[in-house]
């Protein structure tokens, strides 16, 4: 048995593990790299060859773990694609989404290079199509958490809630081998507890093999008031100021996070009367699949549409999906909240907004999640003076806020407690999706407890047993 790191490995993005045990060859996520330094590794030839591999396991439907699927079936890959019912339904929106943004991309560079008669590194082409995005879903299928299932008589899986976003899972996969009987587990992306809207990760009492990630493994997440709390300050102060609130957003769980906040606020008046735009047709959709399965919903949230007060439903709130509507929304003068995508603002409608509002001192970017190295939120939350958008450079003169107590990942506290529910330290703890200082720093505190822990390079391979 054998494993083999292809991906998230001394960085984030691009997720991607291959697992070679009892006659068949198992992918678990197959993600798409997001760090400009490894933007290249989404044009290379997979490591495992597409028609090679037996099966996919997806933990949930983040384009750092989904994003390369299309172009994984579009090279070969005829098996199938397994994961949770929430899932499924996310992934075409995430799919179309992705196909629909790398075309409009690769349309936009095109006429760019040819104005400022220069190529760039990349093919001006997307990785995918939307018809390659549609051809891929006829391998999915769906699987109930805690229910195993076989993939042939010496291997079993079972899906279990992480707690990351509504549909999320970590993965167990039992091996019969040798006349041994081994279970790895993949931990996907681990929750926080006690977060709105999903419920708290599934935990363990054993494990042979741990792949964990380790997103947050060298710090803690700062923010010790309540989330509404720090949106109440940043509203009214920009408001004040008469100024707008632009939200970089993740369209799955942190956009709907934030209308759970914001519904709260406005509900409770905390916050001014204004518009609040939620600018993004993937996230509006996404929405939908929320308002679908409320078997994945925690307690509060099922009481708040119980007492009909519907977290994804306020006054003020406008839901924005056509191009018209968002070119409209940079004509209104005045104090207004705009949450729109990509939330590392790699692409999507954010980047125009930020281009008609980044250089204005009365507003505030208002940063809500993790900005992975290389892409242009982390340049601006790193303070940088000027940033390049859509081929120019423009001067960051907006003040910018960053609030990470609405990480869908656990911090180091919360990955500690996870792992600390095994009574026995397992065989090896390979650390995953984490950047390398991250990685390197959760192991030396996991390896103080005498477990032993590896944080593999890329394409490198260990075997088990």
């Amino acid at each position: 048995m054998k494993i083999k790191f292809l991906g998230a490995a001394r960085q984030v993005t691009g997720s991607c593990y291959l697992l070679e045990a009892a006659g068949l060859n198992i992918l678990v996520d197959c993600g798409m790299y997001q760090e400009r330094k490894f933007l290249d590794r989404n044009w290379d030839p997979f490591a495992a060859y597409p028609g090679s591999v037996d099966h996919v396991l997806l933990t949930h439907c983040h384009l750092d773990h989904s994003g390369l699927i299309p172009k994984f079936v579009k090279e070969g890959f005829s098996g199938k694609i397994f994961m949770t019912s929430a899932t499924r339904d996310l992934l075409e929106i995430m799919l179309l989404d992705s196909a629909k943004i790398q075309e409009e991309d690769a349309e936009y560079k095109r006429k760019r290079h040819e104005r400022e008669e220069r190529k760039g590194p990349h093919p001006e082409v997307p990785l995918y199509k939307a018809r390659d995005a549609r051809n891929s879903f006829k391998f999915c299928s769906s699987i109930d958490y805690a229910t195993p299932f076989s993939l042939n008589s010496r291997v079993s899986v079972t899906f279990h809630d992480a707690g990351h976003i509504v549909g999320s899972s970590m993965v167990e996969v039992t091996v019969k081998e040798n006349g041994d009987r081994e279970k790895i587990l993949f931990s996907g992306d681990i929750g926080q507890w006690n977060k709105p809207i999903v419920k708290n990760p599934s935990v363990f009492q054993q494990a042979d093999y741990v792949v964990m990630e380790s997103t947050y493994g060298d710090r803690e997440h700062r923010d010790e008031v309540p989330p509404e709390t720090l949106m109440s300050k940043v509203i009214n102060d920009t408001y004040s100021a008469g100024g707008k609130v632009i939200i970089p957003t993740f369209a799955v769980e942190r956009a709907q996070d934030l209308l759970f906040y914001l519904s709260k606020l406005v509900r409770k008046n905390e916050i001014p009367f204004l518009k609040i735009f939620l600018d993004s047709p993937m996230a509006v959709s996404v929405t939908d699949v929320f308002r679908k399965h409320k078997e994945c919903y925690d307690k509060q949230t099922l009481k708040l549409i119980e007492d009909n007060e519907p977290p994804f439903e306020f006054p003020g709130l406008k839901l924005v999906r056509t191009r018209e509507q968002s070119k409209a929304i940079n004509e209104i003068k005045g104090p207004c909240v705009i949450m729109a995508g990509s939330g590392m603002c790699t692409g999507g409608r954010i980047k125009h907004h930020l281009v008609h509002n980044i250089s204005k001192p009365e507003n505030t970017v208002l940063f809500v999640g993790y900005q992975a190295s290389g892409t242009l939120g982390r340049h601006i939350v790193n303070g940088e003076k000027q940033v390049r958008i859509h081929g120019k450079y423009r001067e960051v003169r907006a003040r910018i806020e960053y609030m990470d107590s609405l990480s869908a990942h656990a911090d180091r506290k919360g990955l500690l407690k996870w792992i600390g529910n095994l009574d026995e330290p397992p065989k090896k703890i390979f650390l995953t999706h984490g950047e390398e200082a991250a990685s390197l720093s959760l192991q030396q505190v996991i390896e103080n407890k005498k477990w032993p822990v590896a944080v593999p390079e890329y394409r490198q391979d260990f075997i088990l047993g």
